[in-house]
């Protein structure tokens, strides 16, 4: 047979995982290569604590010793216990467009996923639900901005013969002109709502350890019933706020306080891939100065997560978390999001700040 699906374990299989992209986007300009250092690091079960509770195996596809189609697997019994439903999750699918060579990874994985117990196969999570997520299914035109996945238009196509179908679509929205709707709907000089009992402040570096225990606990109880969502622990938060300046410097972060109680949480990032390009795929310590200098310079923000804890989702801490937000958006350009889970703070967003959809994402599901 001409294809052979291997499960990697050693330096020279991950080499085959990591050179997959290359091949596949070697023609593509709006292609940006990951960090190779990263994303090692993200599936490295020695590193990554997420791993401590999950299974993860490895595997890639070859067509006559070329390697031409990767994927991951992960099985996290917490998840089942949590949700109830006995979900094995792929991520960091890539794949030359031979049907034939997703077609025998697939089997793979799905014969070693019902070995280890689950009824279902869904993805992608690259690697879990707090990373990115989904396949790309429209506007491939455009560069990914940060934290969008990036895919041919031809995944959905080779995940639907493989058996897949579509489970969940999410979508991200964008401003390319934050300025206007500012200078529209914003105009007074003063941008807090007077509310003595409610304060927003922005992250303390000189208190960091405290003010990302903060930011997770409050993540935690505001997407807890948002699907495929499970609670980060503090090691798990600590790992994923390894480079979390590089993205978010801390004037970038709001915390949200009601009589001095945090509930609630906004942190905006820079849009990096601009930078991230340039390297293709590797960082020198050398090639750092001029990373930080298009941080600063940097005019597109990405609202990462707006997190209000449960209890407090119906009173004016959102607004007065926007109104502070405001400031910070008065330095940028373009304003977009990453996918939204709330739908809530999602149609809140939208007519306050004039978002309009921007792109899809799929995420795919079959029954084992």
């Amino acid at each position: 047979m001409s294809f052979l699906v291997s499960e990697i374990k050693d330096n020279k299989g991950m080499d085959d995982f990591l050179a997959i992209p290359s091949e596949i986007y070697c023609n593509d300009p709006n292609w940006i290569a990951p960090l190779q250092s990263e994303l090692r690091r993200l599936i490295d079960p020695q590193e990554n604590p997420y791993f401590k509770n999950a299974i993860l195996k490895i595997y890639v596809c070859y067509y006559h010793s070329k390697p031409v189609s990767r994927s991951i697997l992960v099985v996290n019994h917490l998840y089942w216990q949590r949700w109830n439903k006995k979900s094995a999750f792929f991520g960091f699918f890539e794949a030359l467009n031979y049907k034939k060579a997703v077609k025998y990874l697939f089997e793979r994985i799905e014969a070693d996923s019902r070995e280890l117990g689950a009824e279902y196969l869904e993805g992608p999570f690259n690697p879990n639900h707090y990373s990115e997520l989904g396949i790309l299914i429209d506007n491939f035109k455009s560069e990914p901005l940060f934290f969008e996945t990036y895919n041919p238009d031809y995944y959905s196509e080779l995940l639907d013969e493989a058996g897949f179908s579509e489970l969940k679509k999410l979508h991200t929205m964008i401003n390319n002109d934050i300025l206007s709707t500012i200078k529209n709907k914003y105009r007074s000089s003063s941008d807090q709502i007077l509310n003595h009992k409610i304060t927003v402040r922005k992250l303390n570096i000189f208190r960091l350890k405290r003010d990302l225990e903060i930011l997770r606990g409050i993540n935690n109880d505001a997407f807890e019933n948002n699907q495929f969502f499970l609670p980060l622990s503090h090691e798990e938060y600590k790992f994923s706020a390894k480079h979390l300046f590089f993205v978010s410097p801390p004037g970038l972060i709001l915390i949200a306080e009601y009589k001095g109680k945090p509930v609630g949480a906004a942190q905006f990032a820079v849009n990096i891939n601009h930078s991230i390009k340039t390297l293709n795929g590797r960082v020198w310590p050398w090639n750092i100065p001029g990373l930080l200098w298009r941080q600063l310079n940097a005019k597109e923000l990405v609202v990462f997560t707006v997190g209000i804890k449960k209890a407090y989702r119906h009173t004016r801490v959102f607004s007065v978390m926007l109104k502070s937000a405001v400031r910070i958006f008065r330095n940028f350009r373009t304003l977009s999001t990453t996918w939204i889970s709330d739908e809530s703070l999602s149609e809140n967003l939208t007519q306050l700040l004039d978002l309009k959809p921007y792109k899809h994402f799929s995420i795919f599901s079959k029954q084992l």
